[in-house]
């Protein structure tokens, strides 16, 4: 925070007004504290109850946050329209971007091309009534059956990408006040999602073969009304779900049928591993499968499987508001579903990225840095002091994302993408980190 800003207001509703103002104008940063209630009572001359009534309204809209000790601060990127460099660190000139988590851009299928072939067809034209195009849905149905997504008796539809998917189920099914399990570390936006929407977060910790089970166990005995699991390519410790843990999951959750049960296919074609799905356990269920990762972020757009009853509310609801999403995305998505030579390229993106998430955990374990990532675009390196890693690599030409931004409860660490990263480019990168991590005078473990 500035220190010329100052917290103005005579009641909750104009103070918290003055909060949130000083976030959008940038006065206020990511994890910045807010003064300690009885602090700011005695300035602004109103009650301690007002204070607190501002704060908790704050909180309820997903703008701060309150940890414990560490008293009320701003949350990482709070649902307020402000300057970028509140919403993420920014990368100094010149260094190497891993901290994004987007896909590599020199490994995405040209949609420009499919697209100027698809101006050449003469398709009818599209009215206000239009929905999930019946061919895309008939295409979708096979290819998420051969990977073991139970659709012989479910409903299929499409939504504008992943986190729209999982906000649409969640205003369907749940209220403000309701508690969602969720990994830890988890997904970065899932976590402001659920905050913005006054939804309580269970953290379930995840290693390698997804989120523990006892403790997922324990979060449907704590009362969640929701779980959120992606199972291939989590995102950001690159976590997959095993046949083992799948089963192990499922018999969980069917402790819980009437649970929603969300499941995130994150990086789909480019996962690298089997699918090991966990429908089946609970009433209420969704298969999300986004194209963002293997074909682009710019393909806003994902394919939604689930029982009809959810289903069925989705498009309801979607009619309502958005309408459905563009027939030209969907006609788009088609055909690169129909193209072998994408499916072919994706193939190969896939392997690349394998490639380098295995080298780079390699070389990284050989340094005596502990680093996670099964699958995906991402790997988790774990370390006892997050910011000074973050710092230590920004000083040498790299800029990789702060745990701070993924977990909850879950140790300190560090995301790193590996999209940019070129094969010759990994050991010193590699080099760096542990440097960074064990600098001089530092034992580094198992050396």
């Amino acid at each position: 925070m500035s220190e010329q800003y100052q917290v103005s207001g005579s009641n909750a509703a104009s103070i918290s007004d003055s909060i949130e103002a000083g976030v959008r104008r940038g006065d206020w940063v990511w994890g910045a504290a807010l003064p300690p209630i009885r602090v700011l009572a005695d300035q602004l001359h109103v009650s301690p109850a007002t204070v607190s009534k501002a704060y908790q309204d704050l909180r309820q809209r997903g703008i701060v946050e309150t940890s414990g000790r560490r008293g009320t601060r701003i949350r990482p990127r709070p649902p307020v329209a402000g300057p970028r460099a509140a919403m993420r660190l920014p990368v100094p000139a010149g260094a190497v971007d891993l901290s994004s988590g987007d896909p590599d851009v020199r490994l995405l299928p040209a949609l420009g091309v499919h697209l100027r072939a698809l101006s050449d067809v003469v398709d009818p034209p599209c009215g206000y009534a239009a929905g999930a195009m019946p061919e895309l849905i008939d295409a979708a149905r096979p290819r998420l059956e051969a990977d073991g997504v139970p659709v012989a008796d479910a409903a299929i539809t499409v939504t504008n990408g992943t986190l729209d998917a999982i906000e649409r189920l969640l205003t369907i099914h749940l209220r403000p006040g309701d508690s969602v399990a969720v990994e830890d570390p988890g997904w970065a936006n899932l976590l402001d999602l659920l905050a913005a929407l006054g939804l309580t977060v269970v953290p379930v910790p995840v290693d390698d073969e997804g989120p523990l089970p006892d403790n997922l166990l324990g979060a449907l005995a704590a009362g969640v009304r929701a779980v959120v699991i992606t199972t291939r390519a989590q995102n950001p410790t690159g976590s997959a779900v095993t046949a083992e843990r799948a089963a192990a999951i499922r018999e969980v959750l069917s402790y819980r049928p009437d649970v929603l049960l969300i499941e995130d296919d994150h990086a789909a074609e480019l996962s690298g591993v089997p699918l090991h799905c966990l429908i089946g356990a609970t009433r209420s269920w969704a298969f999300i499968r986004s194209a963002s990762k293997p074909f682009g972020p710019d393909l806003r757009i994902a394919v939604m499987a689930g029982d009809e009853a959810t289903i069925a509310r989705v498009v309801g609801r979607m009619r309502i508001g958005a309408g459905w999403v563009s027939t030209v995305l969907q006609r788009l998505l088609l055909r690169l579903w129909q193209e072998e030579e994408v499916t072919a390229h994706i193939a190969d993106a896939g392997r690349s990225y394998d490639r380098r998430r295995r080298a780079l955990r390699d070389a990284l374990t050989s340094r005596g840095v502990k680093a996670y990532g099964e699958t995906g675009i991402n790997l988790w390196v774990r370390t006892p002091d997050e910011t000074r890693l973050v710092t230590a690599l920004r000083d040498a030409g790299y800029a990789v994302a702060p745990g701070s931004l993924f977990r909850i409860d879950a140790p300190p660490g560090v995301r790193i993408t590996v999209s940019p990263l070129d094969d010759a480019a990994i050991e010193p990168f590699a080099e760096s980190v542990a440097a960074a991590a064990y600098p001089p005078g530092v034992t580094i473990p198992g050396r």
